[in-house]
């Protein structure tokens, strides 16, 4: 597995290393901390754990699908009234 949080991954046109850096891996390590148990979860549920803001543990979701924070599979399922829930899916090993 990658380790989902790498230094100096973090890009995009508004951020800035020293004022970003720290924050962001924070919040990548408390979503990890919950999301990695294969649970499912709703944005709010993993904001009460982490108390990070939605949209920020979204983007955190997203940043753990791309190859550079370990290409995971993070499956979501429709609950109700435009609410989702995420869970990381267990990879598969191959023998």
């Amino acid at each position: 597995m990658i380790d989902p949080m790498p230094d100096g991954c973090a890009s995009g046109q508004t951020y800035e290393h020293e004022r970003d850096h720290a924050r962001l891996a924070k919040q990548r390590e408390a979503v990890w901390k919950w999301i990695r148990g294969g649970e499912w979860w709703m944005l709010w549920e993993l904001q009460l754990v982490t108390n990070a803001p939605e949209a920020s543990i979204s983007a955190r979701l997203r940043d753990f699908r791309k190859p550079k924070f370990g290409g995971h599979t993070i499956e979501r399922r429709y609950v109700s009234d435009g609410l989702w829930e995420y869970r990381l899916a267990p990879k598969e090993v191959t023998p």
